[in-house]
């Protein structure tokens, strides 16, 4: 799927209306029947972020961290049953999972005799039962369960759907007989940071959305949606170093991307938005 930026901005600035919250999303789908659900997810959940870091700052502040606590202990005092911390995360526009971490900061703060380390709050939170609170433990599972963006069980959903793709990319390949190193294998080569897939004999592209007859040399794979904010931190944290060291190459985002973006094809990175039913088509001609 390739947005227009016009039709990205329609997206995005529809979600600066809407609480981040499944329900929202189905309203989103309904708003734009034309993009597929994986696509707006993907928009919804990179937009919302922007939004929680932009507003970071203020949910940390001493003052805000006090006032936050002292609601949720007055909340559970009337009804420890109840999603108050959740309720809570929602009434402020911050994200469940979050504002988690910051009364379980605070509470192991006021009843253990040394500071918690990240380790420790970590494990609790993938974890809830380790909290040594029964009413504070159910409070934090049910911001971890209904938050759709952000937590540990928000990052095991992404890390598992980019290994998805990344094992649907791997297929590809071997069903076209290409030879290539992944990353693993490049790593025991002791290459530090390297594309997911480098072709050992590079391939021709042979893809309407791509210059006809272009080389590459290795494949990423990005199970998201490329926006301007993510693409170019890629492109500075990733791309333009593997271009430099490998050559020219692919980023494929599963999810599509704004249709302005892809005007690096000059510079030797091309982009692809795939589908696993509309799959880019590599060509087995030795460059």
């Amino acid at each position: 799927m390739i947005l227009t930026k016009a039709q990205y901005d329609e997206i995005a600035q529809c979600l600066v209306s809407v609480p981040p919250t499944r329900q929202s999303l189905r309203k989103l789908k309904q708003r734009f029947p034309s993009q597929s659900q994986a696509t707006l997810l993907s928009i919804f959940s990179q937009e919302y972020q922007k939004h929680i870091k932009r507003t970071h700052a203020k949910h940390h502040t001493s003052e805000a961290i006090e006032s936050y606590y002292q609601r949720y202990l007055n909340g559970v005092g009337k009804n420890g049953a109840a999603p108050v911390l959740l309720e809570l995360a929602n009434e402020v526009d911050y994200a469940p999972s979050l504002m988690a971490r910051i009364i379980l900061e605070r509470f192991l703060q006021e009843h253990k005799e040394t500071p918690p380390s990240k380790s420790v709050i970590n494990s609790m939170l993938r974890d809830p039962s380790q909290i040594p609170d029964g009413v504070l433990a159910n409070q934090v599972y049910q911001c971890i369960v209904n938050d759709c963006c952000y937590g540990p069980l928000v990052d095991c959903i992404k890390h598992a759907i980019g290994y998805e793709h990344e094992v649907l990319l791997r297929d590809l390949l071997l069903e076209k007989n290409l030879s290539f190193l992944d990353e693993d294998q490049l790593r025991a080569k002791g290459y530090d940071k390297t594309p997911d897939f480098i072709l050992q004999v590079p391939v021709v592209m042979l893809c309407p959305l791509a210059v006809e007859g272009h080389i590459i040399h290795w494949i990423e794979s990005k199970a998201s949606f490329g926006d301007e904010c993510s693409h170019h931190a890629y492109l500075h944290d990733q791309f333009w170093s593997y271009w430099n060291r490998f050559g020219p190459g692919l980023v494929i985002y599963w999810y599509g991307f704004i249709q302005e973006l892809d005007c690096n094809r000059e510079r030797g990175i091309l982009l692809q938005a795939c589908f696993p039913t509309d799959i880019v088509t590599l060509c087995h001609n030795v460059a």
